[in-house]
């Protein structure tokens, strides 16, 4: 599933890095605790997340996370946008919960990491 069809599906506005729109992604992972979130090894991932802060792009960079989900209606201010356009990684905000996205890109497809 590409970026561009997440955000559709989740009622999401890409507003990072449109130019990764068409960045395929086949797997989910949903924290909130960015210490999890870099105990994951895996390629081709969205971080869904409740948080709206610099530590997530910074832990996205740093997991090689192409791709970051702001659940709950979180808005991204404009230092995490520059952040996230320097390091390549899209970000969607979505009006949804964390539970309803997970459970709609599950239904599509993605694959969970555990």
């Amino acid at each position: 599933m590409i970026v561009r069809d997440i955000a559709g599906l989740i009622q999401g506005n890409i507003v990072c890095c449109a130019e990764s729109e068409s960045t395929e992604i086949e797997f989910a992972f949903a924290s909130d605790l960015m210490s999890d979130v870099l105990t994951i090894e895996k390629d081709k991932l969205v971080l869904i997340t409740g948080l709206s802060n610099l530590q997530v792009i910074r832990t996205s960079e740093m997991s090689d996370i192409s791709c970051v989900i702001f659940a709950r209606a979180k808005k991204v201010n404009n230092e995490i946008i520059a952040l996230a356009t320097e390091m390549n990684i899209a970000l969607i905000e979505s009006p949804y919960s964390v539970f309803r996205i997970s459970g709609l890109l599950y239904e599509a497809g993605l694959k969970p990491v555990f």
